[in-house]
């Protein structure tokens, strides 16, 4: 095994810094992928959207970004979202401008559009380390041609989700042929349906080289959960696992006005209060369970956007920050003691 991913989701950082937002490690502002690479963090994920509205996560933003993160001579991983939003579970839905393809056409766009990304990341010498071809892609992406949840779950379906899947890994290896290829679904605890899907990768003839889970407590259960079906799946599939999304909170105490996602005692994991040490504590255990239920095979994690700070009140992706209690930085961007924990 190489390195243990150490790895944070970072993809709103320009917006806050454009929005005037700033980070503070001992009492001084300093940059917050620097601040990062200071507490041990080794790695960094940015999302990419087609065209997003708000115009922000799109190449143009994503290229200054990629290169500030080789800069520091991080691991980088791209998410392609394949989407101008967010693309999870709830929503996988097609770039406006593929809107009205047809499969053929959606297999050679989704082909083409890679390609560009990569080639455009490469020329600029910053190109990812790895690349995720969708994301949270259980219920398939590109809806409804690549749709395989509740009566989309057919054979023609994923035989239509895996084509589809396979064109951006072709484009991935097209641009770098040893590029890490990851496989992310959202069921970090669910092992019955985190097996079924990988067995479907398996009999489609989809080859990649990491399984990425999204572990979220107040979603997908427990620890213990999540230590199961990282043990089954490194058994049983022989690929490295990386918890690629988590998060956990510092308090539950709301400011006025402020929106949380987490925000009742209820949605806390056992033994992890939401206090500054709770969420420390968690995340030394999230790093113990990867390394010790998937073996050599537990290659690590990201945090998914530790900096989401509530710098402004309207933001691009056009709901506001409930996020902001889940974070490695507090409400005005200090540093907190899980990030230091992280050494």
């Amino acid at each position: 095994m190489g390195i243990f991913i150490k790895g944070m989701d970072m993809s709103f950082l320009d917006e806050i810094e454009v929005s005037g937002g700033k980070y503070e490690e001992d009492g001084q502002t300093a940059d917050a992928l620097q601040i990062m690479k200071n507490n041990g963090v080794n790695a960094v994920r940015l999302r990419i959207w087609n065209e997003p509205e708000g115009g922000f996560c799109n190449l143009e933003r994503t290229l200054p970004m990629a290169k500030r993160i080789k800069e520091l001579d991080m691991h980088f991983l791209l998410d392609f979202h394949y989407s101008d939003k967010w693309a999870d579970p709830a929503n996988q839905w097609k770039p406006k401008a593929w809107e009205h393809s047809s499969i053929e056409i959606l297999n050679d766009q989704v082909f083409n559009y890679t390609y560009f990304v990569l080639s455009e990341l490469k020329e600029h010498g910053a190109l990812p380390d790895m690349v995720q071809i969708g994301n949270e892609i259980t219920p398939g992406m590109l809806w409804n041609d690549g749709r395989v949840d509740g009566e989309f779950d057919t054979d023609e379906q994923w035989a239509k989700f895996t084509t589809l899947v396979k064109s951006g890994i072709v484009a991935a290896r097209s641009v770098e042929p040893t590029m890490n290829i990851m496989i992310h679904i959202d069921r970090g605890g669910d092992l019955p349906a985190s097996v079924r899907f990988f067995e479907k990768f398996a009999e489609f003839g989809v080859e990649y080289d990491t399984i990425g889970l999204s572990y979220y407590p107040w979603w997908h259960g427990s620890l213990e959960d999540l230590s199961g079906n990282l043990q089954e799946l490194a058994g049983r599939f022989g690929k490295d696992i990386n918890v690629v999304e988590t998060a956990y909170p510092w308090t539950l105490d709301k400011p006025e006005g402020r929106s949380f996602i987490v925000e009742r005692e209820d949605q806390l994991h056992a033994g992890f209060p939401a206090t500054a040490e709770g969420q420390a504590d968690y995340l030394l255990d999230l790093m113990a369970v990867i390394r010790k239920s998937a073996g050599d095979r537990g290659v690590g994690f990201y945090w998914w956007e530790p900096a989401w700070i509530p710098s402004k009140e309207q933001w691009s992706v056009g709901h506001p920050n409930n996020w902001s209690n889940l974070t490695l930085f507090d409400f005005d961007g200090r540093k907190l003691p899980a990030l230091t924990a992280l050494k």
